[in-house]
């Protein structure tokens, strides 16, 4: 297991570049399935989940070409059905969280699924419920496979048909948007997610011969059609990692300018860092954050107490509360980050109250901070990383933190972070893997 040991203290300077965005790619990536033809993706990063599922295509039998440093070619010309039984790839499945997405292109195009319960995060409860529901809505057939624990899913031709979702989760949209556009009929699909990585695959199957509408809004309505041709599609940067290093950059004040950061796409995340006191510019694509010595936390205008709440697009994604919460602990004020969808979140906040932040957690979906105005730094400490945003949170923790501290089980940031030790080094971090 790897571990980085951070030397705090250290100011930042200079440009960073945001990755391609992984839970966009995740999904680009499997809606490959939905075409013979070949299909050319830009962007991509080099990150564990997304490599996992690059080798699980060439396992299935599609074609994988790398094209460039960051661009692949996918042909899934000769997909191995026979290999999507077998124990192995559903072992895979197991430990990769957006295999979950093969579902609804396996389903559309060849009439039948297996899949295992998938893994990820631990960060609580993770329903497929919205996955299952949805696809069966369209004619699908889903058994559960006690003996093997796996389901199985088949369909002679699947069907449109109107569905109201019961959440608007991002995958589970995706998984049902790949579906329906090779169904017979017309799907509509109210309660739909509309984040800008969901517009970005809708987009790529207009291209690919689809016909979807409604596309960055809550209805989506979708023509099915006999089949779908290859395209190229570049990927958006990574809006996780943008927030990311916004927050290293106010925790460690230091002044970095991120770049080529598709800001049109980014929401509210720029304003939700302003209200903790963040000053930053949009500058043409990219975004700079001047070194600040201290930021503070705004309150409502009836005076009362901050309160940054996750919630579906245009919404703040909850995979920024953590960083938010941690570039918190340096504010003047307080805030209250409430957590809404994932209720083990917010756990890992036990190791930053150890490093001497003030933290009340008053349940595991809330937790009150009160910024220490860099009036008290906080101190390294050893600490492991429970999931990918809890994991690079405690690495801006450590970065502005006096002393050395270690992160094991990296692994963890591996699978969201491209190359980060060494990307941060470059702009003035001291970060070592061991």
């Amino acid at each position: 297991m790897a571990s980085f040991v951070i030397e705090g203290g250290h100011k930042l300077c200079g440009d960073i570049h945001p990755q391609g965005a992984k839970n966009e790619v995740l999904q680009i990536i499997c809606a490959t399935l939905l075409t013979a033809e070949k299909v050319t993706v830009n962007n991509i990063p080099d990150i564990l989940d997304v490599n996992n599922l690059i080798q699980l295509m060439r396992d299935m039998g599609v074609t994988v070409a790398k094209e460039g440093i960051d661009t692949y070619s996918f042909q899934a010309e000769n997909v191995d059905l026979a290999y999507l039984e077998s124990d192995e790839f559903l072992k895979k499945c197991s430990s990769l969280r957006g295999s979950v997405m093969l579902i609804g292109p396996m389903v559309a195009r060849f009439g039948k699924a297996m899949i295992s319960k998938p893994g990820g995060d631990k960060i609580g409860r993770r329903r497929l419920d919205t996955h299952f529901v949805g696809i069966q809505s369209l004619g699908a057939d889903f058994r559960y496979n006690d003996g093997r624990g796996v389901y199985e899913i088949t369909a002679d031709r699947l069907t449109g048909t109107y569905m109201l979702l019961d959440e608007a989760s991002v995958t589970g949209t995706a998984n049902i948007v790949m579906a329906a556009v090779l169904a017979k009929g017309t799907t509509t699909i109210y309660n739909a997610a509309c984040e800008p990585y969901l517009q970005q695959l809708c987009k790529m199957l207009n291209r690919m011969g689809a016909k979807i509408k409604g596309i960055a809004s809550n209805l989506l309505t979708i023509e099915g059609v006999e089949e779908l041709h290859g395209t190229q599609h570049t990927v958006l940067p990574d809006m996780i990692e943008v927030g990311s290093f916004i927050g290293m950059a106010a925790m460690t004040r230091s002044e970095v300018t991120i770049k080529n950061v598709s800001y049109e796409n980014l929401g509210i995340i720029p304003e939700s860092f302003r209200r903790l006191g963040i000053k930053l510019e949009q500058r043409g694509d990219d975004i700079y954050v001047p070194a600040q010595e201290n930021y503070q936390i705004e309150s409502f205008i009836d005076g009362s107490i901050m309160t940054i709440a996750d919630a579906p697009w245009p919404g703040l994604t909850p995979d920024l509360l953590s960083v938010l919460l941690v570039v918190a602990t340096q504010a003047k004020g307080s805030v209250l980050i409430h957590q809404k969808m994932f209720e083990s979140r917010l756990f890992f906040v036990d190791k930053l109250i150890d490093m001497g932040a003030q933290i009340i957690l008053c349940d595991p979906h809330r937790a009150v901070v009160i910024g220490h105005n860099h009036g008290f730094k906080l101190r390294g400490g050893n600490m492991t990383s429970p999931d990918i945003r809890a994991g690079i949170a405690l690495l801006i923790a450590a970065m502005s933190a006096e002393g050395i501290s270690r992160i094991h089980n990296i692994e963890q940031i591996d699978r969201g972070y491209q190359n980060i030790e060494g990307r941060l080094n470059a702009i003035g971090a001291r970060i070592t893997r061991i």
